[in-house]
């Protein structure tokens, strides 16, 4: 029964696994929803600014161009901000993003871009970055289930800074959007300059007064506007983050269930086998005394 005992260990084994996984998928069920709620929370904000945004950026001022409307001619230097999840377990999140970001980095540097800045949020992308030997300008790790503005703005200033100061050309963003429970969609979108079609085109023709300039206005504006996407971005990765990690979990418990029954008809064949080989022997042992 040694054979048997093993089995039995294995099945104990698995089953402690399964109770882990169960309890990993119900709290991630939990923070799926909440994360859910404040992503769609904070939908109506950013939209909002955005099309204030979209209205300013067509407004007629003649003596105030913003350099987040400003578009480089020649694109060699670039930033990219990664969004990715502090902690593992949600099937291939981080794995679909970074190697998208991976990829696109590659093309660039095919393309000609001679620097390529990485803003890192989420401990899985730092410590990917770091690993592929890209140059890492900051980073926030330990973010927790909700996303706080206040621990995003210090690393996010370093890039925006450095594209204000025309040290680089292009900065673009990396996260996972939030489709549905079941499908979450890597992808990189242009963050700055802030292009037609991420602003989007506003109904008819605006004007304003500024109060106390167009130039202090559209600045603060502007960077709000930029810091919204941002947490729109990290708001959406997280809801994706939970969701994955329910889904993983979920996929994870069936799995442990599908093991254990093949463990316990594999015991139950080596069990009914023992069986049959004792009672073979007192058979035999029978049939020698009486002969």
């Amino acid at each position: 029964m040694a054979g048997s005992k093993e089995i039995r260990t294995k099945i104990k084994s698995v089953q402690n696994t399964r109770k882990i996984t169960k309890a990993m998928e119900m709290v991630a069920a939990s923070k799926m929803r909440k994360a859910q709620e404040r992503m769609r929370a904070a939908r109506p904000y950013s939209e909002k600014i955005r099309r204030l945004a979209a209205n300013l950026s067509q407004a007629l001022i003649t003596d105030y161009r913003h350099p987040f409307l400003v578009k480089s001619a020649n694109v060699k230097r670039i930033g990219l901000i990664v969004v990715t999840t502090d902690k593992g377990l949600c099937g291939g999140l981080n794995t679909n993003i970074l190697r998208q970001a991976m990829n696109v980095m590659r093309q660039w540097e095919g393309e000609g871009a001679t620097e390529i800045r990485v803003t890192a949020i989420g401990n899985k992308g730092l410590g990917f970055m770091q690993r592929l030997g890209a140059k890492v300008v900051s980073h926030v790790t330990q973010m927790g289930d909700t996303p706080h503005l206040e621990k995003l703005i210090g690393p996010i200033k370093v890039m925006i800074d450095a594209y204000q100061a025309g040290e680089l050309d292009e900065v673009h963003i990396a996260y996972t959007r939030f489709i549905n429970t079941m499908k979450q969609e890597p992808v990189i979108e242009p963050l700055l300059p802030l292009t037609g079609e991420r602003l989007g085109t506003p109904e008819g023709s605006w004007d304003y007064l500024y109060e106390p300039d167009a130039q202090t206005v559209i600045d603060d504006l502007l960077i709000r506007y930029v810091e919204a996407l941002i947490y729109q971005s990290v708001a959406e990765n997280m809801a994706s983050e939970q969701s994955a990690r329910m889904v993983a979990m979920k996929a994870a418990t069936d799995n442990a269930g599908s093991v254990i029954k093949e463990l316990q008809l594999v015991y139950n064949k080596a069990r009914q086998a023992a069986i049959t080989k004792e009672i073979s022997e007192i058979v035999g042992g029978a049939a020698a005394i009486a002969g």
